[in-house]
């Protein structure tokens, strides 16, 4: 019995790699506008702080993409 393959390997791979980068980026957008919208609410710095902990936020570098701490 043989396998039939529609596409190589390769070309998999890059449409996945792809996928995950345009997630990263849809990621990346949605932190930003919630942590500007935080910041817009909030009644100082601490509440700001502390909301952003809250949502998991507070680690948000200028493009918005969560940093993630070295292992």
């Amino acid at each position: 019995m043989t396998w039939a393959r529609h596409a190589s390997p390769t070309i998999e791979q890059g449409r996945f790699a792809e996928a995950r980068a345009n997630e990263r980026v849809h990621y990346a957008i949605q932190n930003r506008k919630a942590a500007l919208t935080v910041a817009g609410h909030a009644s100082d710095a601490q509440d700001c702080a502390n909301l952003l902990a809250m949502l998991g936020l507070d680690s948000v570098d200028e493009n918005g993409t969560i940093k993630v701490p070295a292992e």
